[in-house]
């Protein structure tokens, strides 16, 4: 390839998506360049220190990591020289890229009863229960949103590809909310345009150890992917591969050593609440990542029930984190919408639990 080749009928500037505390997934087109020559990517801010392997996935959802990894020695180049997989990406790099030969096969539709909360001609608001994964990954082929999105709905925007139909933004699997959906790709774009410039508002409730000391604070970090687990993430000091985080909370009620609270993340990285929450000393109730245990029991609230008795029992084993309203601009009338939630059934017992606790003598 000579450089004049490489920038011939060029698609430039993708814009990366983030993940799951609620910032919006990409739109990127998919396929190539018209006359089948490597398709030419500018590497955006928010994409700084990513790896090469991780970053593509995101860009083009239809072709798994594998896939990525087995392709990019031969026909991926970094600043028109060849790469690896793990060559983490800087500002302004520029990748020359064909993609793999093989798509991933497309997503079946599955019958997954869904709560809906809203839905009109151009987007559903839907409350996704804890346990359902948003998305195909490693290992979860089936049984995730998007294959019941794609039984129930008719049309559905695929502006982040086939993997992703009418996903907008994205939730944990152990996660309970709200998430909006576009049945369009204007849709998609102008929801993905108000989560990139933070005027969404998001609300989440979570159930924390401890209580903090202030009744409300920000909290104001950089995070970046743990140094030695590469499944969690870690708050750090600012570099390269870290990227800013931000989160208001307040305390709704207190109880003897829990605290229930509101959270409201203005930026939306992966694991930002939970990893917040840790960092201030409070991890989320049930949190097995980031709070060392799955499950809270009734013992830990309770202390006339022993632990490991027959009277001793979960109240929930999943993390105790629910996106309760999400308001956005109404992508058609422009209106400001709320989409509100209500705690689920898991979740509530643990609050009853707590309360019933506080109010004993």
């Amino acid at each position: 390839m000579t450089p004049a080749d490489e920038t011939d009928n060029a698609i430039v500037d993708p814009t990366l998506a983030a993940d799951d505390d609620g910032e919006a997934l990409a739109a990127f087109p998919d396929g190539v360049a018209p006359n089948g020559d490597p398709i030419r990517i500018v590497v955006e801010a928010r994409a700084h220190g990513w790896r090469v392997d991780h970053y593509l996935c995101r860009l083009f959802p239809n072709f798994s990591r594998a896939a990525w990894q087995r392709t990019i020695e031969e026909h991926v180049k970094l600043n028109n020289t060849p790469t690896k997989p793990g060559r983490r990406l800087r500002v302004n790099d520029i990748l020359y890229v064909r993609l793999p030969d093989e798509p991933e096969p497309t997503i079946q539709p599955e019958n997954i009863p869904l709560e809906i909360l809203f839905e009109d001609e151009s987007i559903v608001a839907i409350n996704k229960p804890w346990g359902l994964i948003v998305h195909p990954g490693r290992g979860n082929p089936n049984g995730t949103l998007a294959s019941a999105l794609q039984f129930h709905f008719d049309t559905l925007s695929d502006t982040a590809g086939r993997f992703r139909p009418g996903i907008v933004h994205r939730l944990d699997k152990d996660t309970s909310g709200v998430l909006v959906v576009a049945k369009n790709n204007q849709t998609h774009d102008r929801l993905t345009k108000q989560f990139e410039e933070r005027s969404v508002e998001k609300e989440y409730r979570a159930l924390v150890w401890g209580v903090p000391h202030y009744d409300s604070d920000w909290i104001e970090t950089h995070m970046r992917v743990h140094s030695k687990a590469r499944e969690k993430m870690q708050v750090c000091r600012p570099d390269e591969l870290s990227r800013h985080a931000s989160t208001f909370y307040e305390i709704v009620e207190r109880f003897n050593g829990f605290a229930h609270m509101k959270l409201n993340p203005k930026t939306g990285r992966t694991h930002q609440l939970r990893v917040h929450m840790q960092h201030l000393g409070h991890p989320i109730l049930a949190d097995k990542v980031y709070g060392g245990r799955g499950v809270f029991l009734l013992s830990d609230v309770d202390s006339s029930v022993l632990p490991e008795t027959e009277a001793d029992h979960p109240l929930i084993h999943r993390q105790a984190l629910h996106a309760h309203r999400l308001t956005i601009a109404h992508p058609v009338t422009g209106r400001r919408t709320t989409f509100e939630a209500p705690l689920p059934p898991d979740f509530v017992n643990a609050l009853e639990a707590l309360r019933g606790a506080a109010a004993r003598p």
